[in-house]
């Protein structure tokens, strides 16, 4: 599926307790999903959690403590699973990023490589995979998971929770999924993803509605909205992305 961007309109609010998300300078939402409308969350099985801590030991935001228990192995058990395709849609989703042969992409928060594949395929074999996440465990399972599966223009490191390790305006496109708010200083994050972005790049942020039923709680998931403002102050141009992602939003981001 082709993602289109909707019609610009500039966000000029802000938001003083919304820290981490792709910064997109004020531009070009449609409206915005009627949560009201919707019936409560329900409750998420296990297996369909999809959400890595990223993090270290424990991670607080907003009062919500992200605990980590488990080994990449497990993670890998929990996150990598056929209930996640179907709500998630890895093809489609990277399909969204028009990606070009050759070029150049992260995946920032790439947790047990669960995207891996699909953006080693859009690239080719005269492209790059950069795959970063800041857990040491999940790292080394990347690098045998893109090593097993043959993924040879992968290359996997660590990146800080204050910086995503990437090089400076070598980078096409930027994917965050699933992990923009667990940052705790979004706009400096999104100011350094800017900088890694190359001429014509583009950064896309993916993560729950507040009424999606998997996930964080809802008191640690992000309005669509407050990413937006959070990426503007980061100096982006932004946009919801066209999407019929079940529980997600897609924000692009690039630079004026």
């Amino acid at each position: 599926m082709s993602a289109e961007i909707a019609p610009r309109v500039r966000f000029t609010a802000r938001v003083s307790s919304g820290f981490l998300v792709i910064v997109f300078l004020g531009v070009g939402l449609r409206p915005m999903k009627n949560h009201t409308s919707k019936s409560a969350p329900k409750a998420r099985p296990p297996q369909q959690e999809a959400h890595a801590p990223h993090h270290g030991d424990a991670h607080r935001e907003g009062g919500h403590e992200h605990p980590v228990h488990h080994s990449a192995e497990e993670w890998a058990e929990r996150l990598d699973t056929k209930e996640r395709d179907a709500w998630q849609k890895p093809a489609q989703l990277v399909g969204m990023l028009h990606i070009a042969p050759g070029q150049t992409v992260a995946d920032v928060g790439a947790g047990t490589g669960y995207f891996l594949k699909y953006l080693s395929r859009a690239v080719g074999a005269g492209g790059r995979v950069l795959a970063r996440d800041v857990e040491d465990d999940l790292v080394q399972y990347m690098r045998r998971r893109a090593e097993e599966e043959g993924l040879t223009n992968v290359a996997v490191g660590r990146c800080a929770l204050d910086d995503p390790a990437l090089p400076r305006g070598g980078v096409d496109r930027i994917l965050i999924v699933n992990t923009w708010h667990h940052l705790s200083s979004r706009v400096a994050y999104g100011r350094k993803l800017a900088e890694a972005l190359a001429a014509g790049g583009a950064l896309y942020v993916v993560d729950f509605d507040k009424t999606s039923s998997v996930g964080p709680p809802p008191e640690a998931k992000l309005e669509q909205r407050q990413v937006v403002e959070e990426l503007d102050r980061a100096g982006f141009e932004t946009g919801l992305v066209k999407e019929d992602l079940p529980e997600q939003y897609v924000i692009r981001a690039s630079l004026p």
